[in-house]
């Protein structure tokens, strides 16, 4: 039972991560005396076309940069190396380099065998592009991505003068089933805030629970999104994003929600503006 001493004793916060992917959250959450709703918003697969994945999987040593902006970005593609026969650990110490979005990604990426080189210090696409700038003019990036990932990355890097090869790595697909009843509290306003980790996952939790549901439902529960990607596809829904994670990591999005408490505890949910 969570005590009341604890930041989040008697907060219900929503986990829309799958559950392979939760975990880290969920424990940081009920460590502070939360309880958590999980509602899986996604799920994932392997691209429906593999071809352009194993031209570039088959052409690695030929690029200079391997940038792997997720953590299914960075797991995806090592799997179909695998599947290909090719061992990511091999490509230790030659190229491409391996630049990541945050400490996250870099983490799956070493479990998956590969050498890290650089980690965006602030955990965004556009500081990895800014970070890395000087040294992209002319070199070759290959980009493995998820078939929903915007365009503004590999517009950013080529007018840094990259060389971008963008491919689908994975596809992000259908929420799978989650746990009896947690929608139905969801809808019933038991809910004091719904985690975001995607724009993907919050358009699936907007579409599962109705947008004219969500509307109401965000006059007294907190959107709560784990870095600016995600807060401006909420914003641009037109929905107010009372809660912005400063470092985009598990730890930082739970971090950010008992500063949101421990801040103002008695600020009504819905007083946030976008």
């Amino acid at each position: 039972m969570a005590s009341n001493t604890q930041p989040l004793a008697g907060k219900r916060i929503v986990v829309t991560r799958t559950p392979q992917q939760a975990g880290e959250l969920v424990e940081l959450l009920q460590a502070q005396g939360a309880e958590v709703l999980l509602l899986p918003a996604v799920s994932f697969g392997p691209p429906e076309d593999v071809r352009p994945l194993d031209a570039a999987i088959r052409h690695l040593i030929s690029y200079d940069w391997l940038l792997l902006t997720s953590q299914n970005a960075a797991r995806y593609f090592c799997v179909r190396c695998r599947e290909l026969g090719l061992d990511p650990a091999a490509f230790a110490g030659a190229p491409p380099r391996v630049a990541v979005v945050g400490p996250a990604t870099a983490d799956a990426a070493r479990q998956e065998g590969l050498q890290v080189r650089h980690v965006a210090a602030r955990h965004s696409s556009q500081a990895l592009v800014d970070e890395l700038s000087d040294v992209l003019t002319g070199k070759k990036v290959l980009l493995p991505r998820s078939d929903r990932a915007g365009a503004e990355l590999p517009a950013a890097l080529r007018r840094a003068g990259a060389q971008v090869t963008d491919v689908v790595a994975y596809r992000t697909l259908r929420p799978g089933a989650a746990e009896s009843g947690v929608l139905e509290r969801i809808l019933c306003g038991e809910a004091d805030v719904a985690t975001f980790a995607s724009p993907s996952a919050f358009h699936s939790f907007a579409e599962q629970v109705g947008h004219p549901a969500l509307r109401q439902l965000s006059a007294r529960m907190l959107l709560a999104a784990i870095g600016p990607v995600t807060a401006r596809a909420i914003r641009n829904a037109g929905f107010a994003v009372a809660i912005e994670a400063a470092d985009s990591t598990a730890a930082g999005l739970a971090a950010a929600i008992v500063s949101h408490w421990s801040r103002v505890p008695g600020t009504p949910t819905g007083a946030v503006k976008p």
